[in-house]
């Protein structure tokens, strides 16, 4: 068969493990490359597809490729940028297809969420609705865990253990200091709409007593007097109180306790904080001393504390989306699929995109404690498994070593354009 050129990029926000299935896509792709000849990497994202801003993968070692595998955040840039329709913005399209055709493309591999796997859909389209021949995958990854179909989001698994460990950690701080400093601690966590990553905070404590002694979720509304009522309960008979918080959290009517009324490249509310805001209610309610963090990107980045499960399936994914395309399958995103709890064992499946794009996946009610404040042992036995298994980087002068790309841009070949 003909040999083409492949086109790599990732999108959205990025995650310990991202590179791992860029690892895991490009190794693939040499090891076929009698059918696959240069991968093309888009410099962040989409967007370089458009402005056919590519970086030549080929120009990196295979030593450097492999680094990727233990190297955080997005090793040829990311973004938020989501394609609207084909009908309302062909020229957008005819752009990709100009792109694709002036570098031998035929193979589109789109490493995101669900926003990202909604652009990847789109570009399938592309063989049917504008004659191009074009095989797209979508590579599966997001922290939220919320993407459908598959049994966890490769991403989520290292943040979900960062998360655990710092609760437990932040824990023992707030145990030791709090007969006369501090009685409460919040801590804030990703999470917009499902609380898989809030619930990962859980896995820190098991007994009674023990914390985190509550965790808030966006699934479950938020009810103040409830809320400071528990927070007391824990102060008055464990000494303090330890709080996991999703930057999701909301009340009744789906306000989000710390909405900053605007809204980001995909059109969804910008949350401002609850972690500082939750802690105003207990100093307000309650008069208790007080801390609280923001995990934010620390959450994200931290690679040194990878799960190795993760790691392994945010390779699988990037492996077998190539497997895929090579396959002759469109439209398809490799999706894990749990085939035991103990032992957690799992396999990769393919799952229509459609099926993917524009959809969530909540933390289902059963795996929330009845009380709403924290995980149940449904919740525990699906959570553990996915944070086993240390994967360390090799450490260079007491720091993690990173992969360090040439990123070689690729000759431009067509008129500049404009987003």
């Amino acid at each position: 068969m003909a040999q083409h050129n492949a086109f790599y990029a990732q999108s959205g926000g990025v995650t310990a493990v991202i590179n791992a299935s860029a690892c895991g896509v490009i190794e693939t792709c040499r090891q076929n490359s009698d059918r696959i000849g240069k991968v093309y990497a888009g410099h962040n994202g989409i967007i370089g597809a458009l402005t056919e801003d590519l970086i030549d993968a080929s120009q990196e070692s295979d030593d450097t490729i492999a680094a990727l595998r233990h190297t955080p955040g997005g090793a040829f840039g990311s973004c938020r940028y989501k394609l609207k329709d084909i009908e309302s913005h062909r020229t957008q399209y005819e752009r990709l297809i100009e792109v694709f055709k002036a570098h031998d493309i035929r193979y589109f591999f789109y490493n995101g969420g669900g926003d990202s796997a909604d652009t990847c859909l789109k570009v399938s389209q592309l063989s049917e609705k504008m004659g191009y021949p074009l095989t797209a995958i979508h590579v599966p990854k997001t922290v939220d865990n919320d993407l459908p179909i598959t049994d966890n989001s490769p991403g989520f698994g290292s943040v979900a253990k960062y998360i655990a460990t710092s609760t437990l950690e932040a824990s023992m701080d707030i145990a030791s200091m709090c007969a006369t400093s501090t009685k409460v601690f919040v801590l804030e966590v990703m999470g917009r709409h499902a609380g898989w990553i809030a619930g990962a905070g859980g896995l820190a404590g098991q007994g009674e007593g023990e914390p985190p002694h509550l965790v808030i979720f966006p699934e479950i509304p938020f009810d103040r007097r409830q809320v400071m009522e528990r927070v007391e309960y824990a102060v008055k008979n464990y000494g303090y109180c330890v709080i996991v918080v999703s930057e999701g959290a909301r009340y009744e009517d789906g306000t989000f306790l710390a909405d900053s009324g605007n809204t980001d490249a995909f059109g969804h509310r910008q949350l401002g904080g609850v972690a500082p805001t939750l802690a105003g209610m207990v100093k307000q309610d309650l008069g208790y001393k007080y801390h609280w963090a923001v995990a934010d990107y620390l959450q994200r980045a931290a690679r040194h504390l990878g799960a190795k499960t993760d790691v392994e399936q945010a390779y699988a994914v990037g492996v077998k989306a190539v497997e895929l395309a090579l396959e002759g399958h469109n439209a398809q995103m490799p999706a894990i699929k749990r085939v035991s709890d103990n032992p957690y064992r799992w396999e990769i499946e393919a799952a229509p995109l459609a099926d993917v794009a524009n959809r969530e996946k909540f933390m289902p009610r059963e795996y929330i404690r009845e009380d709403g404040f924290g995980i149940s042992d449904a919740g525990r036995a699906y959570l553990a498994p996915l944070i086993q298994g240390e994967d360390f980087p090799p450490f260079e002068n007491g720091l993690p070593k990173m992969a360090r790309l040439k990123l070689a841009r690729v000759e431009k070949r067509l008129p500049a354009f404009s987003l």
